[in-house]
């Protein structure tokens, strides 16, 4: 007998919180975790290439530790955080996880500087193909990333826009991290790859 008075409280209360935004803050909520899962993804992509990569310019430039211990250890520092969607929620270890990301490209690039000063590895077929598989997935950090970009614009301004905003202070939404100018500096420019131009210089080198 009371069924009814209950089922009809609740379709008040579905309406109340659409009209409010709050499926509209699932949604774009879902949106920001979907994006930054995949530009997780590419990071894993490009950190899996450094072992076989490392070992290949071993081969022919074993003396060159220095630059093949700064690749190694950027590699074990990103590994060594642990990238959650909670991480979202957390500015600062947002902040030096993109640190990290940020001292791989750097690596990843004098490795690749060096390994322009030997022809026989260049010619190496592996090596190629590493190069053109670190390539494309740097192509597809920067799709992904551009993407995480884009809907975590859209997510906090649901946060902060009124009347939203009021369903967000409710249920505990706040904004999330984005790539800072810093961030955004160093992972525009990847690593160089292109050994094709007989005697060209990379970018970045003497």
């Amino acid at each position: 007998m009371t069924r009814g008075p209950i089922v009809a409280f609740l379709l008040l209360l579905l309406t109340t919180l659409s009209g409010c935004g709050y499926n509209q803050l699932q949604t774009t909520d879902e949106a920001v975790t979907a994006a930054w899962a995949e530009v997780l993804n590419q990071y894993q992509r490009r950190a899996d290439l450094v072992p076989n990569l490392v070992n290949v310019v071993k081969g022919y430039a074993a003396h060159e530790r220095e630059v093949l211990t700064a690749v190694t250890e950027a590699r074990a520092r990103v590994g060594s955080i642990q990238a959650t969607p909670e991480m979202l929620e957390d500015p600062e270890a947002f902040q030096r996880f993109m640190q990290a990301q940020g001292e791989m490209s750097s690596a990843l690039s004098r490795l690749l500087v060096v390994a322009e000063n030997y022809p026989q590895l260049k010619a190496d077929a592996a090596f190629r193909d590493l190069q053109a598989q670190l390539e494309g997935t740097e192509n597809r950090i920067a799709v992904a990333r551009n993407r995480y970009i884009q809907a975590v614009q859209n997510y906090n301004l649901v946060v902060r826009r009124f009347p939203t905003n009021l369903t967000a202070m409710l249920f505990g939404y706040e904004t999330k991290p984005s790539f800072t100018v810093e961030n955004e500096r160093e992972l525009e420019r990847p690593p160089v790859v292109d050994f094709g131009a007989s005697g060209q210089q990379p970018a970045g080198g003497q």
